[in-house]
């Protein structure tokens, strides 16, 4: 699931279509003609954003990193609306890294990977995937990741809002304590989703999760492989359940990590977060509290409790750094809700700020954590394109306005953020439809599901429902409560899935997994990059 974070400028023409009078981008016009070959090519080291980055004010052009060697990538057309499949047609990015085995030599065929959002780019995890596989797996198969549409180098990219101004911090604050104040959110929400709509009218009635897994079917075919195996973090497991569901016959191996309630789409999962949420925010509040000796923030978890909404209510006056209010507080926090291996630092940034009154690594961990930019904002875009239009939503305020007050009085770390985070949909120029029903049919292989029982993001409970839906699945579940548990660290887990890749062997029922160390404390934050788990993070939970 998307990580939760908290509108106005000029239009010009876009590359792949142009700006009509009333605001709007306007459809580009080709159509499909059949099915389409991909030509893989060396990838640029940087990516062309959508052109309405232009419409914003911006380049277009974001920086990345250059690819990492063996990385081909590669465009692929597909249609708008699959109802009518030769018609407007828009453009999906891939990428691969190909493996070395040939095809005839036990080679396994394609991987293709999605980290989850919706709204995160599937090209960067697939480099992520390949580089983390035993290498022996690794070279016998060909591991492909996408932009979905709207996406990152998928054209058009939906960009709604100028980043600089919309994220500009200190936002107001996420909790509203009067009226007034929920009306200032309010209207922030209406904002966006006007925004969208007016920009993007022709393309939000078509960002369904449905299509998203129509579209890899399309890359299947243009790849001339009979069946794909696909491995998908976060909503990408919802988004494999759907290919399951509706090509099961086309699926070579399915592993779902981390895994989304498909009885909750989407505002009840939304409702489960933040009650789990708020579970793992207090159990950073206990390993503070058992920590003390190193952080001084309090002895219990109701002394540390007491100290984190103190820092709060402070901030909401007097922003750290000028930039650090209680909604940049909330961003930054709620990352160690993804992942315990950076408690140890945002402990520290606390504890600075607490005690001696430095702002300097409560602002950093802001720039670390929390800070947007026009991938972000992009990012928010599709995945509100997909949640608003997959499902229906609450039209009436006063019914999130209930629901959130009765929540955020159990679980006050997340409710009211995660609301406005999504309130948009309240808004939204399309309305919602009816999900896919998911299935999983008798005919599919093995479905391996691995799970943390605390994953705050994607709860337990809601990974059992998606169990019961494939009943060839087999759930192997770790005791601890990061989301997105393979590929980061833990033997146990990363053994059983390259069990599972290499010849579909699945664990035995109720099989288990220890989870990893706890953090050990650290009295200054780390300045090296990002491993283990927290770089996971970093590339599903962007």
């Amino acid at each position: 699931m998307k990580r939760v974070v908290g509108i106005v400028a000029g239009l010009a023409v876009l590359a792949t279509g142009a700006v009509g009078m009333g605001g709007a981008v306007v459809a580009p016009s080709e159509a499909s003609s059949g099915r389409a070959d991909i030509v893989w090519e060396k990838c640029a080291n940087k990516k062309q954003g959508s052109v309405t980055g232009n419409v914003l004010g911006g380049t277009g052009l974001v920086d990345e990193e250059p690819p990492g060697p063996g990385v081909e990538c590669a465009t692929l057309r597909v249609p708008l609306d699959y109802r009518e499949p030769m018609g407007q047609t828009i453009k999906i990015a891939l990428n691969r890294v190909k493996g070395s085995v040939s095809r005839d030599h036990h080679h396994l065929g394609t991987l293709l990977v999605n980290p989850g959002g919706p709204g995160a780019s599937g090209r960067e995890l697939a480099e992520y995937v390949a580089a983390a596989l035993p290498g022996k797996l690794a070279e016998r198969f060909d591991v492909i990741g996408f932009d979905p549409r709207g996406v990152g180098a998928s054209e058009p990219a939906l960009r709604c809002v100028d980043p600089a101004k919309f994220y500009a911090p200190p936002r107001p604050d996420a909790v509203p304590r009067t009226g007034r104040d929920q009306n200032v959110l309010q209207a922030r929400a209406r904002e966006y989703a006007e925004r969208c709509g007016n920009l993007w009218a022709w393309m939000l009635p078509h960002m369904t999760t449905e299509n998203v897994a129509r579209d890899m079917d399309t890359i299947r075919a243009a790849l001339d492989e009979q069946e794909i195996s696909y491995l998908g973090y976060s909503y990408g497991t919802y988004l494999g359940a759907a290919y399951a569901t509706l090509f099961p016959e086309r699926v070579k191996r399915l592993v779902l990590d981390s895994s989304v309630d498909p009885d909750g789409v989407w505002y009840k999962a939304n409702l489960a977060q933040d009650r789990g949420f708020e579970r793992r925010h207090r159990d950073f509040l206990a390993w503070t509290a058992k920590n003390n000796k190193v952080y001084k923030l309090g002895r219990t978890a109701k002394q540390t409790s007491f100290a984190w909404y103190e820092m709060r209510s402070r901030l909401r006056g007097r922003p750290a750094g000028g930039v650090v209010g209680p909604s940049e507080l909330d961003d930054i926090f709620t990352v160690g809700g993804y992942t315990d291996t950076i408690w140890p630092s945002l402990a520290q940034a606390w504890a600075s700020y607490v005690r001696k009154g430095e702002t300097k690594d409560l602002v950093a961990a802001f720039k670390r954590h929390g800070e947007k930019d026009a991938e972000d904002e992009n990012g928010y875009a599709v995945y509100l394109g997909v949640q608003c239009r997959d499902a229906a939503w609450p039209r009436d305020w006063k019914v999130w306005q209930s629901d959130m007050s009765q929540l955020h009085r159990k679980a006050p770390f997340l409710t009211w953020p995660n609301a406005w985070y999504n309130a948009p949909c309240a808004y939204w120029s399309v309305p919602g439809g009816k999900p896919p029903r998911i299935q999983g049919a008798k005919e599919l292989p093995p479905v391996l599901m691995l799970q943390s029982k605390g994953d705050a993001a994607t709860p337990y409970v809601g990974a059992l429902n998606m169990r019961k839906l494939f009943p060839t699945a087999r759930m192997l579940t770790e005791s601890g409560g990061n989301h997105g548990i393979s590929l980061a660290g833990n033997r146990c887990v990363d053994k059983a899935l390259a069990a599972y890749l290499a010849d579909t062997t699945v664990p035995k029922f109720g099989a288990t997994c220890p989870s990893l160390p706890a953090p050990r404390p650290a009295a200054r934050m780390s300045s090296g990059l990002p491993q283990g788990h927290e770089r996971l993070t970093d590339v599903i939970a962007r």
